[in-house]
Order: structure tokens, then C-alpha cells, then sequence
């Protein structure tokens, strides 16, 4: 199996506090990986450390096979690209200007492909046009250009559809897309949308103080969801009276509502309930959610 990423109980710690904290983690060549945790997990703290931003305290990570501790991790980095916490443009120059900047940091010998970049990130017409008149999904995109302009097969990206609106959030969904699966490109994604990241990912990592709690790939994790009724009754205090009897999970909504987990017997649900004064007035199928399933697996709290 090939591997981008591979970290070995990877920890950063500031005085008594750990960002990071022994962190296990693997991504596969090809594999579109979303990163789920809420604010302070330690997400953007791993993505500075993958980047080389920070520097661990304790274990290490291998890039393409390479430790970080290698002198030649730094020819290896230069096969990444990134957009960390937010996209790192000169606002006063242009889209093709900010472009350029990158290709003179970078050592390139010449400009070419910077039109091709624009074209690939759907900017092409605004090449000219200053950063600092961008809509914030055209800076977005931009970003990802200047990441891409070394020609990397590795793309982190942090938090990429933070604030956008919802055109924005499908323009920077059918880019990354586009970008694995036209260009091959690994990407690494940070993203608290999870309904947007279900869209995308085909592996997850979910990330809680610091500590991977676990990783699992889409097809495991669309097998792991369990079936899902949202039922709409008469009185919901029946409702749990009776799925207690049956021994059914779920979970109560309102007076009214309560989605209720597994393999549930309609029929013999609609009878018990009915000897018990409460009637079936509306019943919805669907499959939990990934959002539900970081909830049961975190074990409460939301991802923001």
C-alpha cells in the first residue's frame, strides 16, 4: 500500500497543554482524506506540523516515505501545496501577479503555466483583476493556484470552504474533485461542513483533543451508519416507553418526533403503539448522517 502520509504518535505540546497529542494517522495515494474535529481538536495545529510550519516535541511523520527528521524531508515537502488557516495572498497585486510571486519563491525558471492555473481554478478571466476585489470564493481559489503553482501531488487544505457562500462551497467541491481525480492529486482536507465533507472524502480521520479516535474509509463508514426512522407521533413519552420494551435506540427530537436507529419492525411498532393510545402520524427513512455519527462517536458536542 502506498502511502502520501504516515504519522508515529506525533505530539505537539505548548507548557502543560497538548495540541497534538500521540497522534496516529495514515493517508493512502489518491485518497481524498477529510480531517473531522470541533474548534480546538488540533486539526490546524497538525496541518502547520505536516507542513513544516511548527516543529513536533515528540514522534515523528514520514512524506512519501520520508521522516521528517531526514535532511531530505525538505526536497520531499516541495511535492505538497497547501492553504493553511487562510489563503496567503498579496492583496494589491493581481490573480497573475500573486501567481508569479509564488513561482519566484518557489525558484522556477520561467512563468509558464500561470494562465493554465488561473484556467484550472475557473479564474481566467479575472487574471488581471487585484486580489484585493476578489469575492471571497474567487480568493479561495486563488489560494489553491498559488498551492498548486509547484506542481504538487499532495494538496492540505484548511478549512477551504470556511464562510462561502453556497455557490462557493459547490465551486470549491467540484474543484477539489476535479483535482483528484483528473490530476491525481492527494488531497487533505480540514473541514467542520460535514455535510459538504460527505461529498467529498473517500477516507476520514476524526480528530478529539488532540487524539486521532479513529479512521475509517467512506464504503466502512457508509456500511457503519446505522438505518435511521424519523418518526412523527402523537406523544413521544409513549413512543420511548415502547422502543424501551423493544429494546430500539433512539433518540427524541420533540413531543413529537424521534428518529429511531436499526432494523425497527414497522408493523409491530405501529400495533404496540397503537395499544398504548399513541398513533403513527408520519414515518421518514434515511441513513444516519455523518454528522450524527461523529456526535455517537466523539460522544456529544457539535463540530464547529
Amino acid at each position: 500500500m502506498d502511502y502520501v502520509l504516515q504519522t508515529n504518535n506525533l505530539t505537539k505540546q505548548y507548557r502543560d497543554f497538548k495540541a497534538v497529542d500521540n497522534l496516529q494517522m495514515q493517508i493512502k495515494k489518491g485518497a481524498i482524506y477529510g480531517l473531522v474535529g470541533r474548534n480546538g481538536a488540533g486539526k490546524t495545529t497538525l496541518i502547520r506540523l505536516l507542513c513544516g510550519l511548527q516543529n513536533p516535541t515528540n514522534g515523528t511523520y514520514t512524506l512519501y516515505g520520508r521522516e521528517n527528521t531526514s535532511p531530505g524531508i525538505i526536497e520531499v515537502r516541495k511535492r505538497m501545496g497547501a492553504v493553511v488557516e487562510s489563503p496567503s495572498i498579496y492583496q494589491e497585486l493581481s490573480a497573475e501577479d500573486n501567481i508569479r510571486m509564488q513561482y519566484r519563491v518557489l525558484g522556477m525558471p520561467s512563468f509558464d503555466g500561470v494562465n493554465e492555473l488561473l484556467s484550472l481554478v475557473g479564474l481566467e478571466s479575472a487574471g488581471k483583476k487585484k486580489a484585493k476585489n476578489f469575492s471571497l470564493g474567487m480568493r479561495q481559489r486563488l489560494g489553491i493556484a498559488i498551492a498548486l503553482a509547484g506542481d504538487p501531488d499532495f494538496l492540505i487544505l484548511d478549512e477551504p470552504a470556511n464562510g462561502l457562500d453556497p455557490q462557493g462551497i459547490i465551486e470549491i467541491r467540484e474543484l477539489i474533485l476535479k483535482l483528484n481525480r483528473q490530476y491525481q492529486i492527494t488531497v487533505l482536507i480540514s473541514s467542520h461542513i460535514l455535510d459538504e465533507l460527505s461529498k467529498l472524502a473517500t477516507h476520514y480521520g476524526f480528530v478529539d483533543s488532540g487524539r486521532m479516535i479513529k479512521e475509517i474509509s467512506a464504503e466502512d463508514l457508509e456500511k457503519a451508519c446505522r438505518k435511521c426512522m424519523l418518526l412523527t407521533v402523537t406523544d413521544t413519552k409513549i413512543l420511548a416507553r415502547v422502543l424501551d420494551r423493544l429494546q430500539l435506540q433512539y433518540t427524541i427530537l420533540s413531543d413529537e418526533q424521534a428518529n429511531v436507529f436499526g432494523e425497527a419492525n414497522i408493523t409491530e411498532l405501529t400495533l404496540a403503539l397503537a395499544k398504548e393510545g399513541c398513533k403513527i402520524n408520519a414515518v421518514h427513512e434515511r441513513d444516519e448522517s455523518l454528522e450524527s455519527y461523529y456526535v455517537a462517536l466523539i460522544g456529544g458536542g457539535r463540530c464547529e
